[in-house]
Order: C-alpha cells, then structure tokens, then sequence
C-alpha cells in the first residue's frame, strides 16, 4: 500500500468513526458508544435526584412538560427513571464541566462530580428528544447509548452589546436560553459605551437619566459614512434588580454574567452625564452617531479615579463574576495630548507616551479590582500595542514602554496574530475573540457558517507549553446596525451553535457535514421559539 492509499484509508476511516459516534448533539461529544434497546419516558417515569441538587431536577422536570406535557415527579431514591448522580469518584479526566451520560432500558443515568456537569448531561439529554412532544399519547423513546464528555475550552462566550440599542429583560433570557442549550459558560454584557449607559448606579443617576438616552441614531446601508438619521429618540437600562435577576437566571443555567464596563474611551455616555470626568471638561451630549469620540476619562484627575471605583463596586455587588471587562479599546489620545493637566501629570510620573498612560491607569484599575477578590479582563489595545493605524487618530500612536500587569485576561480582537503568540508566551491569559472570524455584525458573506465552524482559538505556531494560556473563545454581537430583536437575531443564529462547537468539540470529532445535518434539532428548536434565524449561511 503506497502512502497516497494509506492516507486515503486513513481519513475514511476518521470520517467512519465520526458518522459512527454521532448522536445528532451540538456540540458534539468526545465519546459515543450506541447500544441496542432503547429507554421510553412516559407519563410515570420519576426523576430520581441522588445529586442534591434541587436546582437540575427541577430544571429537568420543567425542560420534559414541553415533550411530554406534564410535570415528571422527582423522588430522591431508586434505581429505574432519570437519575441525576453526582459521583465524586468520576474520572478527573472528565474535568469541572465534563460528564457522563448512559440510556439503558431501565433508565437514564447523567453522572457528573458537580451540578454543573449534570446539567451539560441534561442538555444532551434534551437534543437526544424531539424537539416538541409526540406524547401526549405515547411514550418517547430514547435509544440506549453511553456518553462521556466534556468540553474544549473553559471560556465560551457570547457578547450582546446593549450600549448601542437596548434590547431588554425578556430578550436577554432567551439568548441565555439558547447559550444554554448549547453548553455555552459565559455570557458577556457590553453595557456601557459611547452610545449609552444600561446599567443602574445609584450613586451616580445621572448615567441612566442622561446617559441612558439619545436624541437621535444614525441608520443606514453606508453604515459608518452615512449621514442617515432614524429621527427618533432611543432609551432604555436596567434597574439594579433586573440585573440581580438575570444574573441570577443565568447561574441556573450555569452561565456566568461578565459585565463590560468601558475605560478610559468609548465614555461619551458618561461624561454627557458627568462632565467632569472627562478630560476637556466640557458638556457634550450622548451621540447620535456610531464610533469613536474624542473626550475620554481624565485619568490624571482623582475625583475621576474615585467615580470610577465607586461604579466598580456596585458592579461587584451584581455580579458575582470573578471577571470584570473594562474594555479599554480604540482610545482616541488626541484629549489627553492636549491638556496640560494630562502631561503634567505624565511628567510626574515619568509616563512618555499616552499609550504608557493608558497602561499605567489600566494596571491601577487592575490593582484595585484585584483587591476585591476579582480579576480584570480587556480588549488586547489595554497591552499598549497600536494596532489601529487605518484609523487616522491612532495612526502615529507610538507602543507603551510600561508593561500590562500579568494578571489580567487579555481578549484579543484585532491585530496580527504573532501579537496573540507573543502575549501568551509572557504568560498573559487570553481569550481569542479575533474579529475577522468571530464577529457577528458582519455579514454570513464575511463569516459563514462554515467559516465559523472552522475558527480555531489556538493560533497557529504557538508552542505546546503556552496551549492552556489560550482561555478560549467570544463571539461578540455589535448593535450599531441591528436595531431589533429580530435583527440580533437573524445575525447571531445559527452562527452560535458553530461557536458553541468551536469552544466544546474536540478538533478530531468536529465535522462540518455532520454539524450540518445536527443543526435541524435546533432550526427546528428555534422556530418554535420564534426566533428569526438566518437561512442563508
């Protein structure tokens, strides 16, 4: 056999294996084992809860009255139904999330050695039934097969930015719904931005009362270079108990909340709520229009450093999140190089360019997050590289001399992908979020589904030894052109069951035919949500 035959039987025999192991789940799991014989659920199956958490089987019980229309009973002994185990002397292989699931004829048994594993089970579990009931007047079969699984990566987010367009309390439990169901941990909430501040602070009102609100919003197919306005006022913010309550929904479906709060650009909000705080100490109002804006946070000024802590510590009381964003990304310098308070204060603290400022503030920020048992994550300009010189304020930005402390995440975004390799290789933790591949206001032109499908978070030409400082992966949802729901909506699905896979599956079981063919569950799933997914992919 020459070594062309040999390849060719090689890669048959992968692709035999995938279409053999696959059990129509997205993501898919690391290990499938069918058996014959199948378990039937009816009205008289019991969940019997061994795990002690009261939170999975009621979940579970509410997940199954869309299949079987009625309410499963839950007991805490027995042998025969759906057992919920948790069973500490489970492979540590498995990890923190990981899990196993087995069908046999007498029951099904989702083992996991925390809560967080048994409920990635149930979302098996889900996909492994129809999509609505055919009960009401019979059993639901499910085939016997074993499972073991557990995921890629520990950080698999999804962002929504609220800050260009508030979308709402409902809105957003039903993108958790769906982050939910395909095992997705963490979901990032762009909150605060130049077009509007969404989130309550009681000791500053003035941020939702003013910087809640805009005139007027700039529309259009031009998109950046349009001078279209919708001629309408747009508003909208939570109130500190919405957002207790999201919170609080998305720990059920094990999904943690990170919140964005942007320093020291992308502030206009703010500072037309707040003049002082910026660096021109001038009264702007909160723009119209989309992109980027010359005033910035005065970070010379300690009034400023002190409105900054005392937003940050009513954050820290709702989200319990040990990661806070800050953003810290596409700061215009041009405020700070004209004021002569900001050099002055440069000059004192030996600070030579304001890429070296923004560093030092962002290192002091990181200081004081830390300090409160949290840790502080931003977008990869916060490392005080340049790597905006098409814009024409950022172009002859000189790099910071002054080292980002190494205990901050680093999200990467934009720039070449050496600057990825180099980060992790000092140690920094990353999160790959590259925007050419994960954006999702850009077209399915720009990113298919495909494409999606086939990101790969750990750049190409890192070394073994700095694998695991890549976290993993976002896919952030931008709102400047997507106005509605249905306008999220059409851009982030079915795009986020191919994210999903990238941050779970790993590399030897992911197959594009075969996510393909998974994905009717979930364009069916997501009619009957009512959800307006894209068919053009």
């Amino acid at each position: 056999m020459n070594k062309i035959q040999l390849t060719v039987l090689l890669l048959l025999m992968i692709a035999t294996s995938a279409i053999a192991q696959n059990v129509g789940v997205i993501p898919q799991p690391l290990l499938v084992e069918h058996a014959k014989g199948e378990f039937n659920i009816n009205s008289k199956t019991k969940i019997v809860n061994l795990s002690k958490n009261s939170i999975n089987a009621e979940f579970l019980q509410t997940m199954l009255v869309s299949v079987i229309g009625k309410k499963l009973p839950i007991t805490n002994t027995g042998t025969k139904g759906i057992i919920l185990k948790i069973d500490k002397g489970l492979s540590t292989d498995l990890g923190d999330e990981g899990y196993k699931l087995d069908v046999s004829k007498k029951s099904i048994l989702i083992s996991a050695i925390n809560s967080k594993g048994i409920f990635y089970g149930l979302q098996t579990l889900r996909q492994l039934l129809p999509v609505k009931g055919a009960l009401l007047s019979g059993d639901i079969s499910v085939n016997n097969v074993r499972i073991s699984d557990k995921p890629r990566f520990s950080w698999r987010a999804y962002m929504l930015d609220e800050a260009r367009y508030f979308h709402g309390f409902d809105f957003v439990k039903k993108v958790l719904d769906q982050m939910a169901l395909l095992k997705m941990n963490t979901f990032h909430w762009h909150l605060v931005d130049d077009a509007g501040w969404r989130i309550e602070i009681k000791k500053y009102p003035k941020l939702t009362s003013v910087g809640g609100q805009r005139k007027d919003s700039q529309i259009g197919p031009k998109k950046w270079k349009s001078t279209e306005f919708s001629g309408e006022s747009h508003s909208g913010f939570y109130t500190q108990e919405e957002i207790k309550e999201i919170v609080a929904y998305a720990a059920e479906r094990q999904i943690t909340v990170v919140p964005e709060i942007e320093m020291p650009g992308h502030a206009s909000a703010s500072i037309a709520s707040y003049p002082w705080i910026g660096t021109d100490k001038k009264q702007i109002e909160v723009p119209a229009k989309f992109g980027r804006f010359r005033d910035i946070y005065d970070v010379s000024d300690p009034k400023v450093i002190q409105f900054i802590h005392d937003v940050l510590e009513e954050v820290f009381v709702l989200f319990p999140s040990k990661v806070i964003h800050i953003g810290g990304d596409e700061v215009a310098y041009d405020a700070w190089r004209e004021s002569e308070h900001v050099n002055q204060y440069m000059k004192e603290k030996k600070l030579s360019t304001p890429a070296d400022l923004q560093v030092y503030f962002t290192n002091n920020i990181s200081s004081f997050i830390e300090s409160k048992g949290r840790r502080m994550m931003g977008w990869n300009e916060i490392m005080g590289i340049n790597v905006h010189h098409d814009q024409v304020e950022k172009e002859n930005d000189e790099a910071a001399k002054t080292a980002l402390a190494k205990n901050v995440i680093v999200h990467f975004w934009k720039g070449n992908i050496d600057l990825i390799n180099a980060a992790a290789e000092k140690g920094y933790a990353i999160v790959n979020s590259l925007h050419s591949s994960t954006y999702l206001d850009y077209s399915y032109k720009s990113i298919s589904l495909e494409k999606a499908y086939n990101f790969e978070p750990i750049p190409e030409g890192l070394k073994e030894e700095y694998v695991d400082n890549i976290y993993g992966l976002g896919t952030q949802m931008w709102s400047e052109w997507t106005p509605t729901n249905k306008d999220i909506e059409f851009q982030t699905y079915p795009r986020l069951a191919a994210y999903a896979a990238v941050g779970w599956t790993a590399n030897e079981r992911k197959d594009y035919k075969l996510f393909q063919s998974n994905l009717n569950f979930f364009l069916e799933h997501w009619k009957n949500q009512g959800i307006n997914f894209s068919t053009e992919y």
